[in-house]
């Protein structure tokens, strides 16, 4: 799973009103309707700021005294999607002449909707992240033609835009330890760092430093728009030798009472071509908040065109959380399921519904996004898959009764215990904008009881999800009528599918694990169903790849799928005797899956194994970090070895 930061405790989520005469804490039930407002003015920005904070302020600064902070992987959740023909008849959208040719592009959610990765083609040329540069191959002479390095920056994603690439630097990823030691209050100084680099000169023309996490980005022709998550910095103490907790609790609540509303708001450093400024990021203005907050994180939209200079993004923010972004050619959702909120001191947790908010932005014209609507449902996403708008209606696939709500991405040793967990259960929820809201049309519930979703694809007006726990139901849902959406179907099979890819003529591909009986995973599994009779859907055909995972399990730009031909390429690492990684190669035929072959780069054991497989008229380019593989397309003969 990644993610942005999570603000984990030992026993979080919202517990009851804590004893303070000034301030009264958020009711404990559920969000219900999200509305979002605009601040009036800073002054009343920062009066609302530190009420809404006010409750969570505890000795040790915002929740308990035993809490741990974990940040997950800065790369994004988020499974990304389907792959793309680059050929005329597949675009909804005008293709520049340059791509019309035969090339596979990233595997992305919504056709026209560009999502970020460590490799991007446009038939001519390949780019590649990885080590710190950034390298552009050239296609017809198989060479790398060009380098920028990016130093110690640790580069993860990439957008392209014709000349144009816009690289998102994380900062450091993993942190588990308990609270700094009194002497040393936390401040939290990782960002996001964005590039823009000229990819004919091969040069970095432009940098954007904020202090938010990186959460994901979309794309649509030249025009990018990318999500992140920003903290307040306040300056907490904390007990020690010569303060006691209440001391310690009477100063935080001064120092909460004493911050400027910039304490708040994000930050900014740019270099643009040589010339520096900073400052905060957005003004107080062009900040929304929902009726009910904890002010203690704020999501930030940032527009660029590519083409020309980088800017500070023309920011817009709500006071919010999220850890899931879907974007369509005119809409981009944030999902926040509140896993973020910090404990009320002073009382035991306390189990509450669980919701996720949706916050919907409107995307269709030049410039920065405007929220137009804003709305909840039950239960948690799995990913952006759980989301697809589909004639002007959102479907969304939630489950419920899992987990508690802050930590359910926690590992079991850290997370809460609950006494008696509620029987978990999965939803398919239809929403309509109705003015400022998301409001809600039609549910069906009463999936996989007792289980959680591994994958969910909506394709038109079906929908297909996966739930598993010790076996694999993959339900056919028919959503022609949102306000009575209803199963159709249903396959009990071993094992699960953590991707659904669709595969035309009614068929759907699955990338997960095979299993037992009774729900140990036994190593990757690639099947092909038949969902062309919603009513019985039908395994077709399986290959099992014993003692093995793969990447497109986790992230689907990792996965290909290449329709002329029915090319299946993911990567797959086996653990025998030794590591072995290699990129698999199957074959859809009919109602077939044949294996082909396996794609082995040199220096695999070294450095993993290719990660991307990229279709190039009659080759497959492998990119891993180590270098770029060439070979045929039909017979796999290596053509070619670009080490890095």
């Amino acid at each position: 799973m990644a993610g942005a930061a999570v603000l984990a405790v030992a026993g979080v989520c919202v517990s009851s009103a804590v004893r303070d005469e000034t301030f009264a804490p958020p009711p404990i039930v559920d969000y219900g309707p999200v509305r979002l407002v605009a601040f009036d003015s800073c002054d009343n920005a920062l009066t609302e700021l530190r009420r809404a904070m006010a409750p969570y302020v505890s000795a040790y600064g915002l929740g308990g005294n035993d809490r741990l902070l974990t940040i997950e992987g800065m790369a994004t959740d988020s499974s990304a999607g389907v792959a793309q023909k680059s050929i005329p008849d597949a675009p909804t959208v005008a293709t520049p002449p340059a791509q019309q040719q035969e090339h596979s592009t990233t595997n992305v959610h919504e056709q026209g909707v560009d999502e970020p990765d460590i490799v991007k083609t446009d038939g001519k040329r390949v780019f590649s992240i990885t080590d710190g540069k950034l390298r552009v191959i050239d296609v017809a002479s198989k060479a790398v033609t060009g380098t920028v390095d990016l130093g110690e920056r640790r580069a993860s994603q990439l957008l392209v835009s014709g000349d144009r690439a816009l690289v998102v630097v994380d900062g450091p990823g993993q942190i588990m330890e308990k609270m700094l030691p009194p002497d040393r209050p936390y401040l939290p100084q990782t960002g996001t760092e964005l590039v823009l680099v000229d990819l004919k000169a091969l040069k970095q023309i432009g940098s954007l430093k904020t202090d938010g996490f990186y959460l994901d980005a979309r794309q649509i022709g030249g025009t990018a728009r990318v999500v992140v998550r920003s903290q307040p910095r306040l300056p907490w103490v904390y007990p020690n030798d010569t303060m006691n907790e209440a001391g310690a609790l009477r100063r935080n609540k001064e120092i909460l009472q004493g911050e400027p509303i910039t304490s708040w708001l994000p930050r900014y450093e740019l270099d643009q071509n040589g010339a520096k400024s900073s400052g905060t990021l957005v003004d107080c203005a062009n900040v929304s908040h929902p009726a009910v907050h904890s002010a203690t994180s704020m999501l930030t939209v940032l527009t660029f065109e590519l083409s020309g200079q980088l800017g500070t993004g023309q920011p817009v923010s709500i006071v919010a959380d999220g850890d899931t972004v879907y974007g369509t050619d005119r809409s981009l959702y944030i999902a926040d399921d509140h896993r973020l909120l910090p404990e009320l001191p002073g009382k035991p947790p306390v189990q509450r519904p669980i919701t996720t908010a949706i916050h919907q932005f409107d995307i269709s014209q030049a410039g920065p996004p405007k929220h137009v609507a804003s709305g909840d449902v039950n239960g948690t996403l799995l990913n952006q898959y759980s989301l697809s708008e589909h004639d002007g209606v959102l479907r969304v696939a939630t489950t419920t009764g899992t987990e508690t709500r802050c930590c359910w991405r926690i590992q079991s040793d850290v997370a809460p215990q609950q006494q008696q967990p509620p029987q978990s259960e999965s939803f398919v929820t239809t929403l309509r904008r109705n003015g400022n809201q998301l409001t809600k049309e039609g549910q069906i519930g009463g999936l996989g009881k007792g289980e959680r979703i591994y994958s969910v694809r909506f394709i038109g007006k079906m929908g297909y999800v996966v739930t598993f726990r010790q076996t694999d139901p993959l339900y056919t849902l028919d959503l022609s009528d949102p306000k009575q959406p209803r199963v159709t179907g249903e396959l009990k099979i071993t094992g699960y599918s953590a991707y659904l890819h669709p595969a035309g003529d009614g068929k759907l591909i699955g990338v997960g694990q095979e299993a037992t009986g009774q729900g140990r995973t036994t190593g990757t599994q690639v099947s092909l169903f038949d969902v062309s009779n919603p009513a019985s859907p039908q395994r077709l055909a399986q290959y099992h790849l014993p003692d093995s995972n793969s990447e497109a399990q986790f992230d689907p730009h990792a996965f290909l799928y290449w329709p002329p031909d029915g090319t299946l390429v993911i990567p797959v690492a086996q653990h025998k005797t030794t590591f072995e990684a290699s990129s698999l190669v199957l074959k859809v035929e009919g109602n077939q899956l044949r294996e082909t072959g396996r794609i082995v780069e040199p220096f695999s054991q070294n450095y993993g194994g290719a990660r991307r497989t990229i279709v190039i008229g009659d080759q497959l380019w492998s990119v891993s970090a180590a270098g770029v593989q060439v070979n045929a397309r039909n017979g796999l003969a290596q053509q070619a070895w670009l080490p890095f």
